[in-house]
């Protein structure tokens, strides 16, 4: 099964891909981590990257595909994988079909901007030990102090609303028309947010026929 997961930020792209990871046995490819895991482990492209990250410039498409290509020849793959974070535009897209990266299937989760806004201005983290809490769904049990280790629980910058108004508006005017670009392929699937987690997953996996 090769897989794309679609949605805004903060749709909950992330947390359903760690739990089909483990549903379907397949790996969860994240642009962000085989990005870090490239440049730590210095490829030629992970160090191409790294030129640009340093000087402060996004990392050009054909980098980026690069290093995805590089990760899905990799032997855990060879029996499909979940792909979150990439593609996010139609030429990333149309440079994967050109590589010969087929798909089983898009699937997209649809959600409310107002859903994300209110579900990302409640998210805390521990300065300290990075714990992830939310002042409604995960709820720490002394406010603004960590459970783990007594921390301090702040909102990170990304989590700030002007700036999640920012990635939304990115997302509706990037990332959306991937959702038309996979119809036209037959691909998408199109999964509305549960009420919680767990249904989310298996709306999911019965879009999927699993």
């Amino acid at each position: 099964m090769k897989l794309i997961l679609l949605g805004a930020p903060g749709a909950g792209k992330g947390t359903q891909a760690d739990i089909l990871c483990k549903e379907l046995k397949i790996p969860t490819i994240s642009t962000g981590n085989i990005l870090r895991a490239a440049i730590k482990n210095g490829t030629p492209t992970g160090l191409k990257a790294k030129s640009f990250m340093d000087a402060g410039q996004l990392v050009p498409d054909e980098v980026i595909i690069g290093i995805v290509t590089e990760r899905l020849a990799e032997a855990d793959c060879a029996g499909g994988y979940i792909l979150d974070g990439v593609p996010r535009t139609i030429a990333q897209a149309e440079a994967l079909e050109q590589g010969g990266i087929q798909f089983d299937a898009v699937v997209s989760i649809e959600i409310s901007d107002e859903v994300i806004m209110d579900r990302m201005s409640g998210r805390r983290v521990c300065e300290s030990c990075g714990a992830s809490y939310h002042l409604v769904a995960v709820p720490p049990k002394q406010a603004d102090v960590c459970d783990s280790c007594g921390g301090k629980l702040v909102q990170r910058k990304d989590d700030a609303p002007e700036t999640v108004k920012a990635r939304l508006e990115v997302y509706h005017k990037e990332t959306e028309p991937l959702k038309d670009f996979y119809a036209k392929r037959g691909l998408l699937k199109s999964v509305e947010n549960q009420p919680t987690v767990a249904e989310t997953t298996e709306a999911i996996l019965r879009a999927l026929g699993r």
